[in-house]
């Protein structure tokens, strides 16, 4: 059984990084933030930065998240995915470890210092920042609705509060944040941050605090925040002056407890 569950984590990381490669092969920057404007000063023509317009819902780009979502509400619903989900907890130890705590947000810091380093992302430091601010609330807000609502006993039994994962769509959140920055530069940084990510999923069962099926799912509304964010970001964008730039966001969130999120950047 340890290698059926080995088999089923490379499968899935498999279909993540295959996903990736076909998708960085489309043209580069064909779904950027921005498109070029021609302005004028003084007889000279250059380009300016500006938001592109409305463009149509990326369907296919959410058919691997929506599988993955799909399967995991199939797996909560269903007995005979439940065997598969207790045979795997009963192979996999569980001495306790808090580096998944950690790990879900390095693929997000390594957004920051790749740049930093001179290996420049496709949004500057203001659009990322709240897009990825943005995906973390829409996704937090759909996995603390989906726990309450689904009332799962954690392997552990410590609480009823197991699907999805929190900690496996977060750090899918961040993969998919590092993927969308720097898909154009190389697809390579996208499969690390994705092998990162599943690392998390791997080690929120290993810690006993889930089923495979918390974290598929996790995964799976990891993947589609981040993407529906950066469909929806440059739509939001639009809503202020496009001679103002748009510095502060203010969502609601939760974390053990209601809260606004709010980023200010000067």
């Amino acid at each position: 059984m340890r290698l059926n569950f080995v088999l089923i984590s490379s499968l899935l990381f498999s279909q993540f990084a295959n996903a990736q490669f076909q998708l960085s092969a489309r043209k580069p920057n064909a779904d950027s933030l921005y498109s070029r404007t021609p302005h004028y000063w003084n007889g000279l023509h250059f380009y300016r930065k500006d938001s592109v317009a409305p463009e149509k819902f990326p369907v296919k780009s959410f058919i691997i998240p929506g599988v993955l979502i799909a399967y995991g509400f199939v797996a909560y619903r269903l007995d005979p995915t439940l065997d598969l989900d207790e045979s795997i907890q009963e192979e996999v130890s569980h001495p306790q470890t808090h580096i998944d705590n950690y790990l879900q947000f390095v693929p997000a810091v390594a957004v920051y210092g790749l740049d930093l380093v001179g290996i420049k992302a496709k949004n500057n430091f203001v659009d990322r920042s709240l897009i990825y601010v943005m995906s973390s609330v829409i996704s937090n807000s759909v996995v603390f609705v989906l726990k309450n609502w689904t009332h799962e006993l954690r392997p552990d039994g410590s609480d009823y509060y197991s699907f999805p994962s929190g900690h496996t769509t977060q750090a899918f959140v961040s993969a998919e944040f590092l993927y969308q920055e720097y898909k154009d530069k190389s697809p390579w940084y996208g499969v690390a941050g994705y092998a990162v990510a599943t690392s998390v999923g791997f080690l929120r069962i290993y810690n006993d605090k889930h089923w495979f099926h918390d974290v598929v799912a996790g995964a799976g509304f990891g993947m589609a925040s981040t993407k529906l964010t950066y469909w929806l970001y440059p739509k939001i964008k639009r809503l202020f002056s496009k001679n103002k730039q748009m510095n502060t966001l203010v969502m609601p969130t939760y974390n053990g407890s209601y809260g606004l999120a709010l980023v200010h950047l000067f």
